[in-house]
């Protein structure tokens, strides 16, 4: 399926990908690969489900599960409009939506299921980038050791995550809110 999966999207210059499966309820990985094909030194000797990469609008998840601790509402709304924040190297940080366009008024339910950015910073900065860290640290997320190194983009996906670290996050949300850890040993045989 990962093979198929990046063949049908290499127009878009996917040249790997990977998988990991769990089971949220015990933890048990059920299965795990790491790349297309591991044999093809070009593209695929590299295990992208253990590496460090961008989780890109998957890690909103982590910030609206903060919201949602907080007192915010899958009602609660949300302002989707310009907005800037100053920035320690003097350059203002002014998020986007990836259309360019702005929706105005919206609940947080309807922001979420669009994946629209500017909501989501937005309500990054009102609770805080520590807040959201320690969070997805204990929500299974192992890479984010130092929160003073990321910023309000973090909501988009640009700290650093490990796919692996992205199921156990997705399977606490699918324990309602209960963290079973990965077990990626189920059973060892001679």
């Amino acid at each position: 399926i990962v093979t198929s999966e990046v063949e049908k999207n290499a127009y878009l210059n996917l040249t790997n990908g990977a998988s990991v499966v769990v089971n949220p309820q015990n933890g048990d990985i059920l299965a795990m690969v790491g790349s297309k094909d591991y044999s093809d030194s070009v593209s695929g000797n590299f295990n992208v489900a253990t590496a460090l990469r961008q989780p890109g609008s998957s890690i909103k998840a982590v910030t609206y599960s903060l919201a949602l601790s907080q007192g915010y509402t899958a009602a609660t709304i949300i302002e989707d409009s310009p907005v800037s924040y100053s920035s320690p190297g003097g350059v203002p940080y002014v998020p986007v939506n990836y259309d360019g366009t702005f929706r105005g008024r919206m609940s947080l339910r309807i922001a979420l299921a669009n994946s629209i950015n500017i909501p989501a910073v937005k309500i990054l900065a009102k609770l805080g980038v520590q807040n959201m860290v320690d969070l997805g640290r204990k929500m299974g997320i192992t890479t984010w050791e130092n929160s003073s190194d990321y910023g309000l983009a973090i909501t988009l996906g640009s700290g650093e995550v490990k796919m692996v670290d992205m199921a156990q996050v997705y399977s606490v949300l699918a324990n309602s809110g209960r963290k079973v850890d990965l077990n990626p040993i189920m059973k060892l045989t001679d």
